[in-house]
């Protein structure tokens, strides 16, 4: 079976007739998957204490200066006394989880089976080592034990947490924390989109929104960052 007819017959079961039984039963199953991956992430990221989360593409190679980067941004995290969360996987994930081994820090995973993509990396704390079946459960991981966001060149899944991270923060859902984007000349286009467009133009956002983030261009930068935040407000969960 190709893989396009693999998507025509997903789409069919999803809109193929089921009985109220069937719903109901396979709703109450999901319902306590849910809440054990809630309860285990809960249980094992509680005690891990301060924690930095980087992004970025499970595409980058390890030949990429963007891999370098992430890989010495977390060895200087763990020199600050910051340990990594990552997603797991390959790419810029597994260039920080291998920056925060270098550096003998915490190294986190938050692995989440994909169909194409994503495994799990051989730099993660064995202790550390989570899996995920619903990215919306990974995510409010990511978001309540992270004391800061550090974003490197990525895809579509890099852009959900940044905007994500970004939402919660702009609407009080949760407290502020540092987001460091990594790479001017990847990430200005973006910017000045958000700022032409979605400011000036359509005035969907406030000035002060662009205050959410900070860009720069090396590890140094992004590290500065998230230790100036810190010495004046006090490490604690987000939520």
């Amino acid at each position: 079976m190709t893989n396009e007819e693999e998507r025509e017959e997903k789409i069919r079961s999803a809109f193929g007739e089921k009985d109220w039984s069937e719903i109901k039963g396979n709703d109450s199953w999901m319902i306590f998957k849910v809440m054990s991956e809630f309860v285990d992430g809960f249980e094992k990221l509680a005690r891990i204490g301060p924690c930095v989360s980087i992004f970025g593409s499970a595409r980058t190679k390890p030949d990429s200066p963007h891999y370098t980067l992430a890989e010495e941004i977390a060895f200087k995290l763990t020199q600050s006394g910051f340990g990594v969360i990552t997603g797991g996987g390959p790419g810029i994930m597994e260039a920080a989880n291998k920056g925060a081994h270098r550096g003998a820090g915490k190294s986190v995973g938050l692995n989440i089976e994909l169909e194409f993509e994503q495994r799990g990396n051989d730099f993660i704390d064995h202790d550390k080592r989570m899996e995920f079946d619903y990215f919306f459960v990974r995510k409010v991981m990511f978001m309540k034990y992270s004391q800061g966001f550090i974003v490197l060149p990525g895809g579509f899944g890099t852009l959900d947490e940044l905007f994500e991270a970004m939402t919660l923060i702009q609407t009080n859902k949760v407290g502020q924390f540092p987001i460091v984007l990594v790479g001017k000349k990847f990430w200005s286009g973006l910017l000045e989109w958000i700022k032409t467009t979605m400011l000036e133009e359509e005035h969907n956002i406030n000035a002060d929104d662009l205050n959410l983030f900070r860009l720069v261009d090396t590890p140094e930068e992004a590290v500065e960052h998230i230790n100036n935040f810190y010495a004046k407000y006090r490490l604690k969960p987000n939520f």
